[in-house]
């Protein structure tokens, strides 16, 4: 067998093997998202950080950002970067609770800014990247299994995505979002919690308490 002959059957190895390893990350994906997304509910305590080399900002220089939410199918209860986010499956209310303000809108949270907001964490690899299988790691005693996701769009703010699944749960345990300017955010879930008794009342959002409270409501 010639030298060229050789050189193309590596080349389709290759491929061959790169598509095996897309799928395998992609039937991985599509197995916790089934998984999760067939709780009656959950209750996720996670926590974020950021980070970039070039900015000097090291990953723990900052205390992490704590926050919490509540999922029922599409709708939330989120609690993060100081706001409460309601989403009743129809509309979306923002309570700024420093500015005592509500933002009410149409629809879930806006995705332009290419941010994996929590409640997006089962749903946002479906559209619009290329997988890749990863490492696998022992985290904290868990054997913690890698997904790489790169952005179809190749103007895309986020330039890659890391998902770490817990290989015996099947839960998300970690997401990495690195941007173009090589800022990282990490967000971490420090604890999951499924059919809890809840009451469908903390998905709506109670116009008589805040106006109670004087907030100005939009």
């Amino acid at each position: 067998m010639n030298k060229f002959k050789i050189i193309v059957l590596l080349v389709f190895a290759s491929f061959a093997s790169f598509a095996q390893n897309a799928d395998k990350a992609k039937s991985l994906l599509d197995e916790v998202s089934t998984k999760m997304g067939a709780y009656e509910n959950m209750i996720i305590d996670f926590s974020s950080s950021l980070s970039n080399e070039d900015a000097g900002i090291a990953d723990g220089d900052e205390p992490p950002i704590r926050g919490n939410i509540i999922l029922k199918g599409e709708k939330y209860n989120l609690d993060y970067l100081g706001n409460k986010f309601i989403f009743d499956g129809k509309k979306l209310y923002v309570v700024n609770q420093e500015f005592k303000e509500v933002n009410t809108s149409n629809g879930d949270m806006a995705e332009d800014d290419g941010f994996i907001y929590p409640s997006k964490l089962l749903s946002f690899y479906k559209n619009g990247y290329n997988f890749a299988w990863g490492k696998m790691l022992n985290e904290s005693g868990r054997n913690i299994q890698y997904i790489i996701l790169n952005p179809i769009d190749s103007n895309a703010e986020i330039v890659e995505v890391q998902l770490a699944i817990d290989a015996k749960t099947k839960h998300i345990y970690k997401l990495i979002q690195t941007g173009e300017n090589g800022s990282k955010t990490t967000l971490t879930i420090n604890s999951l919690k499924s059919n809890q008794p809840i009451s469908d009342k903390i998905f709506s959002f109670d116009e008589a308490k805040y106006k109670k409270l004087k907030y100005t409501i939009d």
